[in-house]
């Protein structure tokens, strides 16, 4: 009796060989297997999906961090001496460090939906490891030079949840394929039973998430409030020098309503606009008067300080990527501006008809003018001939002394307290300043103003919440944001959130079920119908290249005798 037995013939499987191959650098059919991944290989697919999360998580929080980019620069100034960009190496090393994880972890869901059995690469390994210790040493370094920056995670949580809920929502129906799989495809464990469990549970959660979402842009279009009005915070300083009086006219040009400013005093009594302890950062201080650059700047007296150049600093560091737009004849203005005067930036305000918040510095025990200051800002303010109604003093000391000017404060206030004080408008910073708290001051007549808000989305939120006005980096920017980014009724947004999780629990029952009827329909096959299956469904030209192979069984064929098949 002969038996014919189709040989195996082996297809070209490109795509299995690139993702064996980029992962484990198994690019030959023989080096691959379809066996249990090992523990050590599992062990390293949790640290490469932990590595995933944490710059998942790093790549957010930098993108939303946007906002206070200057104030990361200055913290790192102030700490090093040197001003510099410190985000661009940050942002591209997230980027890139991002990407490779992502492609690798792409890469193993490949394998594991495929069949294949996981062996990560030794170099992939190192450079998962590298990639994870330096992200971790970045998120140490944050905390430690930058500890309050993450309240930008839940402020900017109010702008971006719903949009995170659908794409977790997307990301864990898609992965209900691979759990099915492996659930389904396998005898039983206890484990298998913990992997469903803890997938149910993630997936409860995220449809009733939205649930605890408090976001200020879900609301009807009718309940809109006016669109905020725009302060220049030290003029327009990604424009032009901060504190001169080209950045307070750019500011100006670019729809801002009020100028924000803050004042220090010289040895002899005149009110002038630096931001830093030092003249260091932003005048030729280090030029002029090499042996006192690390005085403090009220150590100066008005003519030190005026002979000072405050522009060429912007030329040269270009700290916010603009000084290639300006033209020939505004770099030779700004190259010659010197350090602004209170009144100067006072009857700027004046002639436009805005008004200017002062956040004054007021001078060490030892200063000369520690005592007067006060009245130096008041004799200011008198020269400059502004209405002192349109001015804004912001110092929690002698404002009994001050009573002719609007009295604001700097730190979160009770209702009751600021009617004490005599204060109406609050200045808050945003990760202070919550939609209740802004509702509650507004329905007590307390105006609030916002700082600093330099992107969209921040903008978006607080217009949504009524915040009358912002104090802004960039009004450049904000200028260029007519309506909210999105906004959306409450009916509205209930029927996306209850639509998306219908939907995904009947793409993952379908899954579930469809996995269980592959299963069931391979087990109904032997060995050899498989064979024969996949024989006779082959073409004529690959039944051409299959060879059979003669297998004799049973008595020795005598000559001339024919065999039967």
């Amino acid at each position: 009796m002969v038996k014919h037995q189709p040989l195996q013939v082996y297809e070209k499987q490109v795509f299995v060989s690139f993702v064996t191959g980029i992962y484990g650098c198994r690019w030959k059919r023989y080096q691959r297997s379809q066996d249990d991944s090992s523990r050590w290989e599992c062990t390293w697919f949790i640290i490469l999906c932990s590595s995933f999360l944490l710059l998942l998580f790093w790549a957010y929080f930098w993108s939303v961090a946007q906002n206070d980019f200057n104030e990361f620069n200055l913290s790192v100034y102030n700490r090093s001496g040197v001003w510099k960009d410190e985000t661009i190496p940050l942002l591209a090393s997230t980027t890139v460090g991002f990407s490779y994880i992502t492609f690798l972890l792409i890469l193993a869901l490949f394998h594991i939906s495929l069949g294949q059995q996981l062996n990560l690469y030794w170099v992939h390994k190192i450079g998962v490891s590298a990639t994870l210790l330096t992200t971790i040493s970045g998120v140490i370094t944050v905390d430690d030079i930058w500890r309050d920056e993450w309240d930008i995670l839940f402020v900017s949580l109010q702008a971006t949840a719903p949009f995170l809920h659908i794409g977790a929502l997307a990301t864990v129906t898609a992965v209900s394929w691979l759990i099915a799989g492996y659930v389904i495809r396998r005898e039983r464990s206890n484990f298998q039973i913990m992997v469903l469990l803890v997938y149910a549970l993630v997936l409860v959660a995220l449809y009733l998430v939205p649930l605890t979402f408090n976001c200020p842009c879900i609301m009807d279009r009718h309940r809109l409030k006016p669109r905020p009005d725009i302060i220049g915070r030290r003029g327009a300083p990604m424009l032009a020098p901060e504190h001169t009086v080209v950045s307070f006219n750019r500011a100006l040009q670019h729809g801002a309503s009020s100028l924000e400013a803050d004042v220090a005093i010289s040895v002899d009594g005149v009110p002038f606009l630096m931001r830093d302890r030092t003249l260091r950062r932003t005048t030729d201080v280090s030029k002029i008067f090499p042996a006192r650059q690390l005085d403090d700047a009220s150590l100066f007296n008005w003519t030190e300080i005026r002979s000072l150049n405050a522009g060429q600093w912007f030329l040269k560091s270009d700290p916010y990527w603009t000084v290639e737009t300006l033209t020939a004849r505004e770099r030779s203005r700004i190259g010659n501006q010197t350090v602004c005067s209170l009144t100067e930036m006072l009857r700027l305000a004046s002639r436009a008809n805005i008004s200017a918040l002062l956040n004054i510095r007021k001078p060490l025990p030892e200063h000369p003018r520690s005592r007067n200051w006060f009245m130096d800002t008041l004799w200011a303010v008198q020269k400059s001939g502004i209405s002192q109604k349109r001015v804004t003093w912001t110092p929690d000391t002698d404002r009994g002394r001050v009573r002719g000017l609007q009295q604001a404060a700097n730190e979160k206030l009770s209702v009751e307290e600021i009617r004490q004080r005599g204060i109406t408008s609050l200045t808050l910073h945003y990760s202070k300043a919550s939609h209740r708290d802004i509702q509650e001051y507004l329905a007590n007549n307390v105006s609030v103003t916002v700082y600093p808000v330099n992107e969209p989305w921040l903008y978006s939120i607080l217009w949504c919440s009524g915040v009358p006005s912002v104090s802004s980096d960039a009004p450049q920017v904000l200028r260029k944001v007519p309506y909210p980014i999105w906004l959306m009724s409450q009916n509205a947004y209930n029927f996306i959130w209850i639509s998306s999780d219908l939907l995904s629990l009947i793409i993952v029952i379908g899954i579930f079920c469809f996995q269980k009827w592959k299963m069931s329909g391979m087990q109904n096959y032997n060995p050899e119908q498989i064979m024969l299956s996949a024989v006779s469904h082959r073409t004529s030209r690959d039944v051409n290249i299959m060879k059979e192979k003669l297998i004799l069984s049973g008595a020795p064929i005598r000559m001339g005798v024919r065999a039967n098949c």
